[in-house]
């Protein structure tokens, strides 16, 4: 990481690390010295953070955004009967503070209540997969400006967070926790409950509000994320299908082909000879 706290792309703000816990049964965490930035995103389940020199506690639920400047000693510790699934991520930088400073974050509470944003778990995302990415100086730059990416979307949802969500149907809890489940197989039925429809009302609300059908969409998001990481990282295909939660090759690109209408092998090679003749 001293690339990138040296260089002029990256200085003022760089991830030093970065992760996903799903439900993370005993997950926790003491620092008495913190000495860089930390965020956590919750989706599921619940948690507690204590803060600060005289040791505040605060209730961490889904939706919620833990933000942890440099210098706050803290405490924070996954429900044991309902445990968190949450982002995290480490960072630093020279404006670090100032990108903090824009999210205007209550003094007596390190906590925003934002809501689910399907958006947002896409940018957490999407920092995760740098982490796959080609390890190299652009890689890395990348990754610092998807995280600047991610604080300023933070800030354009601060004055939002306290909107109502759709009450006919909560989208942008589905599509979060699509999101989240990218790497692994979702039935309809886990969907139906995270917003306590049946099934049945649930396929046909969701239809109703978006024109096709929530494993339709879940599927799109998968060869979505399938493309991006055959366009960044050289990752054979059977390891792409893994990580978009597909066991079998084949049937991956079965899939893949029925949504791009070409092969998983033939776009990565179009996509290539593309790069080789802008390069020229």
């Amino acid at each position: 990481m001293a690339q990138l706290a040296e260089h002029p792309l990256s200085e003022q703000l760089y991830p030093l690390g970065i992760g996903y816990y799903q439900l993370a049964r005993g997950h926790e965490m003491r620092r008495e010295q913190h000495d860089d930035f930390l965020l956590i995103y919750c989706l599921e389940g619940s948690g507690r953070v204590e803060f600060g020199s005289k040791g505040k506690r605060r209730i961490i639920r889904p939706g919620d955004l833990l933000v942890l400047p440099r210098g706050t000693p803290h405490h924070y510790w996954t429900d044991q009967k309902n445990p968190w699934s949450i982002y995290w991520i480490h960072f630093d930088g020279s404006m670090s503070q100032s990108f903090v400073d824009q999210l205007s974050i209550d003094h007596q509470s390190p906590l925003l209540s934002l809501g689910i944003h399907s958006r947002l778990v896409a940018d957490f995302e999407s920092l995760l997969d740098t982490r796959q990415a080609r390890h190299h100086l652009g890689s890395y730059l990348h990754s610092a400006n998807q995280l600047r990416q991610l604080m300023t979307h933070i800030a354009l949802l601060r004055p939002l967070a306290k909107l109502q969500q759709d009450e006919a149907l909560d989208l942008e809890k589905i599509h979060s926790l699509m999101q989240a489940r990218l790497h692994e197989q979702l039935d309809v039925e886990t969907l139906a409950a995270s917003v306590s429809l049946s099934k049945f009302h649930f396929i046909k609300k969701y239809k109703a509000l978006t024109g096709t059908t929530p494993i339709n969409h879940f599927i799109q998001l998968k060869i979505e994320r399938a493309c991006h990481l055959l366009d960044v990282t050289n990752k054979g295909i059977k390891e792409i299908a893994w990580a978009v939660g597909y066991e079998d090759a084949y049937y991956f690109s079965r899939v893949f082909r029925k949504v791009m209408g070409i092969s998983p092998s033939n776009y990565r090679a179009m996509r290539l000879g593309r790069s080789s003749y802008t390069a020229h």
